[in-house]
């Protein structure tokens, strides 16, 4: 009926015209506005239920069942499942008072209607009781939607309103009270005469409508749903515990999107505890990394096709992602246009307060104008800027995972132009600056946009003064430019400083081991201080050209408003208060593309540098594709046949690497590959895999291949998932590859067996260990062909010959084998032997065959059988032991020895008996250990937890100059506000306030008194910059010398249980932030707080009430911002911490490039990448979305303030206010929301980015080792003199939370013999040398070497002393010089003669570089021989009393092997040798031979004695050793 009513008043209205619209004017204000509000909401409800009712019919998305009626449930069902049966509904007391009040105000709305109809019938024609229909009509008409709405919720079973229902609570009890206010205020001055219906309806709803208010605001219903699901219940909440629900944002509706309430779940979690990643929901589909890579990377291919020479990234880029771009557009656009609004209504204003009023309730609709503008440029900011950093995460993870799939293609002479520091930096460092240009994408069309709108405003208020505007602009653009420029060559500086940095810090940290043994680590230490130095030189200049910049963009506007106003008075232009208050509103807004313009350019510099980086990694020579040819599988018999290859690591090298090879090897067949030192065997197999560059010829290959390198390449995560390597699990299969690896004892004695989590690089296995890891890792991949890099040479002879029979003659039976190999022993078995020399194939044949030919063959051979002699040699001594002399010392030395225990064969059976022992033992120990769960070697990287602590913020600040700058900033800040706020108050004070008034003061004094205070500000923010500037570098250094220091003086625990790419995340990532960002963030929100402090001032100044409002809206600023940031922090360390195993997995797959290959294992990694990559974007995503949350709500509450403060400017009487005064305020309060909201995004960016000084900090106090020096007890100079070396119940275990590995191990070195240290692998030979140079710190017992306790002297003075040449060889990035001498303590002529004596004088001199050969990372260029003889160098330089070899010569071939022995012998004549050895040959001549199985000392006499002795465990590894190396045709 009302519609009908409704209706029909509106046909009678159409008649005329003029009646209608002087009706609509003599409507109360608040009629009017409940009337649009009511009927809005009306509208936005039919089209919700109209828009489901479309969505229903075309079928295009999944709506639930029960919505398919088109009723208004624009909500989410908590739970309501499609054909769950609902046991019970319990029907609350609230939800009954909902209904029945919404009922109530219907009937009250619907008489009051009927009663106003019948007044207009009654008083036909009488227009001015026709005003009072529309409100009636509109209300019942709402009340009857909002009814029969909350009565259908009731048949849905639904346990939340709808938001919708919810907003038109609120807003009816808004209007409400506003009418009873202004009914009261009626009633008061008009008496009784105000009474009429709608006065008494409005009393009579008003408390229901409160009641229906506190409801919306809970939200909850009253409706309690019980499910019939007992069976399902329990299984559905195992599930959902697993699994992880997708983002909301994906299937968010409209109002969700836009108010970004679709986080509200998360938010709310984070507010209760700490969030975890699992609480993280997973990307929506299309925001996931594989989507993304894909479109990149095929738009990428495509412009390669079509422009091989100069395919251009940045337009594949955007070809991918225009539509993001065009839609984030649409916002830029929208808020651009919506945010010169008010500058240009303020001079309107301001007249209208001067009391020109052009039209009734001016004030009310210009009011309303503002605070439309300000809330659509509040939706679009928000929304723009998430869109942006969703384009920017997009670019991201497509181009990491570009640059990661072109890693693992790279060919070998592009790998060597680029480091695997520098590759990761490309990922680290270049792509995350392509992502971040999506922020300064718009700006470029912006810019101009923004320039013409401020002058045709500017145009309106001072005429063709805004001609001197441009060219003022301009001149501020243009000044930025060259400053630009400086300032991005400094920053190309700064990263070029910075990668190598990076390189050095990376190579320190893989090889720290090596550093710690020597005694270098201080050189490097300094060294790298050295280059951080050169970094810092860049950093200050960049830091103070940045510090110049600012003070260029804040004092842009001053300039351009002081030359404008000067120009408009010069030219005798009529200001007013209006229409300078415009402009200054305008100049500030201009303010934001002068100040982003200079960030534009340098960041458009910086993307195309970055651009240019990556495109041209992306265009690097990849592997060939033709290297190798595949035959299909069981097409042809032939397995590998190599035509007429030549081959070559460099292409502009004179000689090939490998000439002439020719090869034919049949299924199944056996071939050994054998030759001396540096000869190109390694290089052999890589022409198989088609690693290294062919010139000519052809490789083909039939079936899958296997490869085995010679330094085991072990990644990170437990044993099984390395031996797996991304096959599925087959028990039966698994257990014959651990035996055929005789990896089953070393698995029972590690605490948690194959789920024993390996360090980085394999840090906790010992080499023979992860050899085998390797070769199993390689047999389970059941391949056709195996391709084995010298794989026995890390392992003891036992396990070796072991590894030999059940290996390659047993499981590898009837596989193609290649193995290179050094033990001679294992030739007769080889189906093929290849002799190489100098890149070529001298010799091929059976073993036989080879041996009556002669030559170079014959040299292997005979080198060998002279080792094998030495050891018959010792078995004569035994059996004629009364003729010869060498006896009578061994008993001699055996007198010194006795103190071990006499009966050293009762000692033996005592240890044969205890082996088994033992084995049980380790067994319990393993069940217990399961039992226990102890602690694994690398733990989880550990984060913070909630608030960052005072400690933090105070350790930064007071890090420079003990924290004076700081109120020296804050002063300089405060002025500068002081001075800006004063000389727009001025400029608006002196002139007239409105057209045809008298100006209070002279031209010349106006504009004079204005630059005075305009300049000084911008003065004051100079100071602020460079003040800024300072204290950041100052801090910066302090913490990252702390830092360096901490991680150097760590001990050898900390860098074997934390991967590098750990600390390489906080010497790179977090050390830029704490130089580049946190001094300018802290600086940023001192002056924002500041800023804002002086906008509540001046708006508190003209309108005190306004005060009312702020105080509340302070406290739910600060309330929501603690809400919001209890989950932002944890996000933020999450991503963090999500952001190492990406880096790390990157480093680890470019180091192993050629064993993925081998395997062709490059698609599982690549999935792995972007599995890490959406691990890592998921909570970036959350963060990103959380900032903007925060923001449009903190932006919403200064809107409101501002709409506030503008209706109580409005509603004062004409002229109690003085009009410029308001028109400053309503300036400075279109600033607010966008100050407010950068207020909390700036202390939330600054906490964010606190969290790197909280992770340095984390770095700057880890435990550390012993002192370097103790002054008090320094050895003398000459010490150790002797070289006696006595342990004393010797224990030993790695970790508190590991088992002891060394029990009780009590014995004496006596100074100047030769000892050699035998025992089966994993025995503890080489933990026993780690406490002797106290790498690791024993438990119990002592070491004394000379009399001193090592312990009590500092491990400086201790290292420098002795000697080792490590099992690992390990050269650093550089020269031979710099290898073999890196402290610069020798000459050259003594370099030389260390060279000479260790075999390389030869191959150095034939260099042209001689000494300044380049070594490059890793030592690639250098076979693993050769690197050998490079530390054996070292050690023949240093010349210390004591010198301990590690398994030195596991890498070498014997007969290079026994020149090693040859040069110690002569050359350590005097000096105490310890030598750990597989190679028994290495240990038979020694003076002592040390016996070690499980930790505990076996046997510990000389040689003779040990052989003499039938049960002795030594006799028993020689009998292996020599058995393996004759009879290995008896296999």
């Amino acid at each position: 009926m009302g519609i009908n009513l409704l209706l029909a008043t509106k046909t009678t209205a159409s008649q005329a015209p003029d009646h209608l619209l002087d009706t609509v004017h003599s409507l109360p204000i608040l009629e009017l506005a409940s009337v649009c509000i009511n009927l809005t909401l009306f509208l936005v409800f039919i089209s919700i239920v109209s828009a489901r009712q479309v969505v229903v019919c075309f079928g295009r998305v999944r709506v639930p069942k029960e919505d398919s009626r088109g009723n208004p449930v624009a909500i989410r069902h908590r739970g309501v499942v499609d054909g769950e049966e609902i046991q019970s509904l319990v029907i609350g007391k609230s939800y009954k008072a909902s209904v029945f009040c919404c009922f109530y105000v219907l009937f009250v709305q619907v008489l009051v209607l009927g009663f106003d109809s019948v007044a207009l019938i009654k008083g036909k024609g009488n227009n001015s009781d026709w005003t009072s229909v529309p409100l009636p009509a509109a209300q019942s008409l709402a009340w009857f939607v909002l009814s029969f709405s909350a009565l259908y919720y009731k048949f849905k079973a639904v346990e939340k309103f709808p938001l919708l229902l919810r907003i038109w609570w609120v807003a009816s009890f808004v209007i409400c009270l506003s009418t009873l206010y202004a009914d009261c205020r009626g009633f008061l001055i008009e008496g009784s005469s105000h009474l009429s219906s709608h006065v008494l309806a409005n009393i009579f709803i008003t408390p229901p409508i409160g009641f229906l208010c506190y409801i919306a605001i809970k939200g909850v219903t009253g409706i309690q749903v019980s499910r019939n699901s007992d069976l399902h219940e329990p299984l559905l909440g195992e599930e959902d515990a697993g699994c992880l629900k997708v983002t909301p944002y994906n299937e968010a509706g409209f109002f969700s999107l836009a108010t970004l309430s679709w986080l509200n779940p998360l938010l709310s979690i984070g507010a209760k505890r700490p969030l975890e990643l699992k609480d993280i929901p997973l990307l929506a589909p299309k925001d996931r990394s594989k989507a993304n890579y894909k479109v990149l990377n095929s738009n990428w291919e495509k412009l390669k096709a079509e422009n091989p020479h100069k395919p251009s990234l940045a337009w594949a880029i955007l070809m991918s992602f225009w539509k993001e771009a065009a839609c984030n557009a649409v916002f830029a656009g929208a808020n651009t246009l919506v945010s010169y609004v008010g500058p240009y209504m303020i001079s309107y204003f301001v007249d209208y307060l001067g009391g020109k009023e052009t039209f009734s309730h001016e004030g009310y609709i210009l009011a309303g104008i503002f605070f439309a503008a300000k809330l659509v440029e509040t939706l679009t900011t928000r929304h723009w800027y998430l869109g942006v950093d969703i384009l920017g995460m997009h670019v991201r993870s497509a181009l990491t995972a570009m640059v990661f799939h072109k890693g693992l293609r790279l060919s070998s002479s592009a790998r060597q132009s680029h480091t695997s520091g520098e590759i990761v930096n490309y990922m680290a460092v270049d792509v995350q600056r392509v992502g971040d240009y999506s922020w300064y994408l718009h700006d470029i069309w912006m810019l101009p946009l923004q320039i013409i709108l401020a002058l045709a405003i500017l145009y309106k208020n001072v005429g063709i003064a805004s001609v001197a505007t441009l060219i003022a602009t301009i001149i501020s653009i243009v000044a930025t430019v060259p400053l630009a420029r400086v300032q991005e060559d400094y920053q190309d500086k700064l990263m070029a400083a910075k990668d190598d940095r990076m390189r050095k810090t990376s190579e320190c940290l893989r090889n720290m081991r090596v550093l710690k043994l020597q005694a270098w680590e201080d050189r490097y230490r300094v060294r790298l201080e050295e280059m951080r130095g050169v970094e810092f030189k860049y950093l200050r200049k960049a830091l103070y050209s940045q510090a110049f910049i600012t003070f260029i963009f804040w004092s842009s506007p001053i300039f351009v408003s002081a030359i404008t106003f000067g120009t408009c008075i010069l030219l005798g232009g009529q200001l007013t208060a209006g229409s300078v208050l415009s402009a200054l509103a305008t100049f500030r807004i201009l303010q934001e593309p002068l100040r982003n313009f200079p960030d534009l350019v340098s960041m458009m510099a910086q993307t195309k540098v970055s651009l240019d980086r990556i495109t041209g990694f992306l265009q690097e020579e990849e592997l060939q594709e033709d290297a190798t040819i595949a035959v299909p599988r069981g097409v042809s018999n032939v397995a590998i046949e190599i035509i007429d290859g030549d081959f070559c690591w460099d292409p502009s090298a004179p000689n090939p690497t490998l000439s002439g090879i020719q090869m034919k090897v049949e299924k199944g067949m056996r071939v050994a590959v054998c030759g001396v030192v540096g000869a190109g065997k390694s290089s052999f197999l890589s022409c198989i895999l088609g690693e290294i560059p062919k010139i000519s010829g052809e490789v083909r290959l039939c079936g899958s291949a296997a490869y085995v390198s010679q330094s085991a390449w072990i990644q990170s995560g437990n044993i099984e998932e390395n031996i797996l390597f991304g096959s599925p699990m087959d028990k039966a299969k698994y257990k014959s590859v651990i035996h055929a690896c005789s990896l089953k004892k070393d698995l029972e004695l590690f605490s948690h067996g194959d789920k024993t989590i390996i360090g980085d690089r394999g840090i906790n296995l010992s080499g023979g260990q992860k050899q085998r890891v390797q070769l199993a890792r390689a047999l389970y991949q059941d391949a056709d062909i195996y391709l084995l890099d010298d794989p026995f040479s890390a392992v003891d002879a036992h396990t070796g010959s072991e590894l030999f029979k059940e290996y390659i003659l047993t499981a590898l039976d009837t596989k193609t084998v290649v193995f290179v190999t050094h033990q001679v022993e294992f030739l007769p078995a080889a189906d093929l032997i290849l002799v190489l020399k100098e890149g070529r194939v001298i010799q091929a044949g059976k073993y036989d065959e080879l041996l009556q030919a002669g030559t170079d063959f014959n040299t292997l051979v005979s080198a060998h059988h002279e080792a094998i002699e030495a050891m018959d040699f010792c078995n004569q001594i035994s059996e004629e032991s009364d003729k010869h002399d060498p006896l009578d010392r061994s008993v001699l030395l055996s007198k010194k020895c006795a103190s071990v225990g006499s009966n050293i064969a009762g000692m033996a059976k005592e240890v044969q008996e205890g082996v088994s022992a033992s084995d049980l033992k380790a067994i319990k120990e393993k069940k217990k250990a399961k039992r226990a769960r102890k602690k694994q070697l690398v733990q989880e990287e550990e984060r913070e937890r909630g608030k960052i602590s005072m400690k933090v913020y105070w350790s930064y600040m007071t890090a420079a100059y003990k924290g004076l700058l700081i109120p020296l900033i804050i002063i300089a800040q405060t002025l500068f506000q002081v001075l800006q706020i004063a000389s727009s108050w001025w400029m608006a004070w002196a002139n007239p306030q409105t057209a045809g008034d008298q100006p209070r003061t002279s031209s010349m004094m106006l504009i004079g008194v204005y630059m005075a205070l305009a300049f000084g500000s911008s003065w004051f923010i100079f100071v602020r910059a460079v003040l800024v500037a300072t204290f950041g570098l100052a801090a910066a250094q302090k913490l990252f010398l702390k830092m360096q220091k901490s991680v150097f003086r760590a001990p050898m625990s900390f860098f074997d249980s934390t991967p590098a790419g750990r600390i390489l995340n906080r010497v790179s990532i977090d050390q830029s932030v704490v130089d580049l960002d946190i001094p300018f963030r802290l600086g940023g929100f001192a002056s924002t707080t500041i800023q804002l402090l002086g906008i509540v001032g001046v708006m508190t100044q003209v309108t005190w009430q306004i005060l009312l409002l702020v105080i509340p809206m302070a406290i739910a600023c600060l309330w929501m911002q603690k809400y919001y940031m209890a989950s932002s922090r944890e996000l933020v360390r999450i991503v963090s911490i999500q952001k190492s195993p990406i880096i790390h997995l990157f480093s680890e797959s470019i180091a192993g490039a050629a064993t993925i290959r081998g395997f062709g294992q490059e698609k599982r990694f690549m999935k792995r990448n972007l599995y890490l990559l959406d691990c890592f974007a998921r909570p970036f995503f959350c963060s990103l979305a959380a900032i903007e949350w925060l923001c449009l709500r903190m932006e919403l509450l200064s809107t409101f303030v501002f709409a506030f403060c503008m209706v109580l400017l409005v509603s004062f009487p004409h002229g109690s206010i003085e009009p410029s005064m308001a028109g400053l305020a309503v300036t400075y309060g279109l600033n607010l929301n966008a100050r407010l909201s950068r207020w909390i995004l700036s202390f939330c960016k600054l906490e964010n980015k606190i969290i790197s000084i909280e992770r340095i900090h984390q770095y700057c106090h880890l435990p550390s080792e012993a002192p370097e020096l103790i002054e008090d007890s320094r050895p003398p100079s000459s010490w150790p003199q002797n070289g006696t070396i006595e342990l004393i119940d010797l224990k030993v275990r790695y970790k508190e939370s590991l088992p002891v590995v060394l029990h009780g191990v009590s014995c004496k070195f006596p100074g100047g013999q030769k000892i050699g240290i035998v025992g089966r692998t994993g025995s503890g030979k080489s933990t026993l040398i780690q406490a002797l140079f106290r790498l690791i710190e024993p438990e119990g017992g002592r070491i004394i070497i000379d009399s001193i306790d090592i312990s009590t002297i500092g491990l400086h003075d201790l290292r420098s002393r002795l000697s080792i040449i490590p099992q690992d060889p390990i050269l650093f990035e550089g020269t031979i010089r710099g290898n073999l001498d890196p402290l610069e303590e020798h000459s050259d002529q003594e370099i030389w003669q260390a060279l000479d004596k260790s075999q390389l004088g030869e191959i150095v001199r034939q260099k042209e570089h001689k000494l300044d050969t380049p070594v490059l990372e890793n030592g690639d260029n250098w076979s693993v021989g050769q690197r050998q003889l490079v530390s054996l160098g070292r050690a023949l330089l240093k010349q210390a009393r004591i010198l301990v070899l590690d398994e030195a010569t596991a890498s070498v071939d014997s007969a290079t092997d026994n020149l090693i022995q040859k040069i110690i012998r002569t050359e350590f004549k005097d000096c105490t040798v310890c030598t750990i050895a597989h190679r028994i040959p290495t240990v038979i001549d020694s003076d002592l031979v040390l016996v070690l199985s499980d930790g505990r000392v076996a046997e510990f006499d000389t040689p003779v004695r040990l052989l003499e002795d039938k049960s002795s465990m030594f006799l028993k590894l020689v009998s292996e050793y020599s058995t393996r190396s004759n009879g290995l045709p008896d296999f």
